[in-house]
């Protein structure tokens, strides 16, 4: 989008929102406005992760073929495609879990190909994955406490010689995690071993873990994967919430098309292990080649 177009579109909307047109006087137009502006905004950023003619093929399979496509900073962008199309290798050749055969992988234009996960990790990039990695036998309060990095206390002999070093450290932790489980409404599940939260609860649990850290970039495969529908909304809600509040740029794989057409700015979709396409939830809609390949005539049909 060019950037005569952006400010043309966000001109536009201004003045739709000065009354221009009355029906943007309610409550709700505003609101829209607002998702709009923010949306145009978006492509004003500089891509966050840049995915270069990755390919990766196990044995005969072909599971991602000379795949590219731009992530951009502050967005919700959706990775959609049909089973197989290569989506949860795509989130492992990004975090590390895989070597590429051939291609690049940039996170701000750095090269982090062949990097450990943990390496990535540390440049500012989190994964969650379709199955929960809670710390079963640890509670609530602990699984999170255990995700910042360079804690004093990991040395040994600190334990001695930086004896109140590590427990101011400690408490600022303690703080931070008990102002996370507030906020994600678990506090009087701290003491509660992990392993007896239900599902919802653990993805909730995750996000937690996060929010522990300073990131930039965060890969969610499949959030609402198991989640109950009462407890759906909450968790998509938090997951705005990151991105909207707290400056996270998010790519989410979801095959709930409800889903990634409600809070996704944007949607890549994949086929056969390679892009198809991208554009906004209503362009994706309406896309004979997306409507083929992936969602079908009965989806259209619905909207």
């Amino acid at each position: 989008m060019s950037v005569l177009c952006v400010f043309v579109s966000l001109w536009f909307v201004e003045q739709c929102a000065n009354n221009s047109v009355p029906l943007l006087k309610s409550g709700i137009a505003r609101a829209r406005h607002a998702e709009v502006v923010g949306r145009i905004m978006i492509f004003m950023n500089e891509p966050i992760l840049q995915v270069e003619h990755l390919s990766k093929s196990f044995g005969g399979i072909q599971a991602v073929r000379d795949c590219s496509f731009d992530v951009y900073e502050g967005s919700i962008t959706g990775l959609i495609g049909p089973n197989g199309a290569g989506k949860t290798t795509l989130f492992n050749l990004i975090t590390g879990f895989l070597q590429p055969d051939s291609g690049r992988v940039f996170y701000r234009k750095k090269d982090i190909t062949g990097l450990e996960p943990f390496e990535i990790f540390r440049q500012g990039i989190f994964r969650s994955f379709q199955i929960t990695r809670e710390y079963k036998e640890m509670t609530v309060l602990e699984n999170l406490l255990l995700i910042p990095e360079k804690q004093i206390g990991e040395i040994l002999w600190n334990a001695w010689l930086q004896r109140k070093a590590i427990q101011a450290q400690e408490a600022r932790n303690i703080e931070k995690a008990l102002e996370i489980l507030r906020f994600l409404g678990m506090e009087s599940k701290k003491d509660l071993p992990a392993k007896h939260l239900p599902g919802g609860e653990k993805k909730l649990l995750e996000i937690g873990r996060m929010m522990m850290v300073d990131l930039d970039l965060i890969l969610l495969d499949e959030p609402g994967a198991g989640v109950p529908p009462g407890l759906q909304q909450k968790v998509l809600n938090y997951i705005k919430t990151l991105a909207q509040e707290h400056g996270h740029t998010l790519l989410m794989v979801e095959h709930d098309m409800d889903v990634i057409m409600n809070i996704c700015d944007r949607i890549i979709v994949t086929c056969d292990g390679t892009f198809l396409t991208e554009g906004t939830p209503d362009e994706i809609r309406s896309n004979p080649a997306v409507i083929e390949a992936y969602l079908g005539t009965p989806y259209e049909a619905n909207e």
